[in-house]
């Protein structure tokens, strides 16, 4: 279940709170065109381009499956991110030998596709990575929480960060979410308050005897040499396991399995804090 989610009102007016209509400086965006002033040293002067040092060292612990998945976007969080722009011609004209000129273009934030097809915002860590990934698109300097913000008015349902890299780390809709508020992020398969609507969801239904839950098969990701890293996937995040009395038939069986999963679209946790789950049956 992996279709994408209106944001909560409360999430909403965090986002509004936080200046998703506006700079840091309180300059309205609308109306304005983002490829001027582009350049990260703006922003941060004395900036060389390359990954922060409390990012580099997240990464590489991660790499060596030392740091857990939230680690990372704990070492993301405050830090600077590059964002890839492209210009799209907005107006063009005819000239007097019959030829079309270009005459305006607006930049524009690049999107990507998820496996599963939702939208998808690609950031890096790194000003060459970016090029390398995309030469015509120009790198946006910004603070990863104004980054997350973008991601979220612009649509993104994920944020990837370093693709076509070494090691490319996907943000899920929970931990993108969770960066724009500036608050900490857990995965759901580790979060208490999960598991705790998890057990209320199955407690509604007599003929659920068990329910339990564990990372998904898409939690885990691949760094380039293929080896398997514990975190960082797209999704499916969440694994549920769940366990049913003996002795159901089929239509009885599927009448529950049905009913649990309304109760898990309804539950306002669940909305929130999982962004994509499986569902396993076990014996009881």
């Amino acid at each position: 279940m992996a279709e994408p989610r209106d944001l909560p009102a409360h999430i909403q007016a965090q986002l509004a709170s936080a200046g998703r209509e506006a700079d840091t400086g309180g300059q309205a965006w609308e109306g304005r065109n983002l490829g001027e002033g582009t350049s990260h040293t703006h922003a941060y002067p004395g900036d060389d381009g390359r990954t922060p040092a409390r990012v580099a060292e997240a990464l590489e612990r991660f790499g060596r499956a030392e740091l857990p998945e939230e680690g990372v976007v704990a070492a993301l969080a405050g830090s600077r991110l590059f964002a890839p722009i492209l210009a799209e011609v907005s107006r063009t004209e005819l000239t007097a030998d019959g030829l079309v000129s270009d005459k305006e273009a607006d930049m524009s934030l690049v999107s990507i596709s998820a496996p599963d097809g939702r939208k998808a915002l690609p950031v890096f860590t790194r000003v060459d990575a970016l090029t390398a990934w995309h030469p015509e698109a120009r790198p946006v300097a910004a603070e990863a929480r104004k980054t997350a913000l973008a991601a979220v008015e612009d649509g993104n349902q994920l944020m990837v960060v370093n693709p076509g890299s070494e090691l490319t780390f996907v943000l899920r809709r929970p931990a993108l979410w969770a960066l724009a508020k500036g608050e900490d992020w857990r995965p759901s398969y580790a979060d208490p308050r999960v598991e705790a609507a998890l057990q209320a969801c199955a407690a509604a239904d007599p003929l659920i005897a068990s329910v339990g839950m564990t990372p998904g098969r898409g939690v885990a990701s691949r760094d380039a040499e293929g080896r398997m890293l514990p975190g960082g996937g797209p999704g499916p995040e969440l694994g549920i396991e769940l366990g049913v009395r003996a002795g159901l038939d089929r239509a009885a069986l599927d009448a529950t399995v049905a009913a649990f999963q309304q109760r898990l679209r309804a539950d306002a946790v669940i909305a929130e804090r999982v962004d994509s789950m499986e569902l396993r049956l076990r014996g009881a």
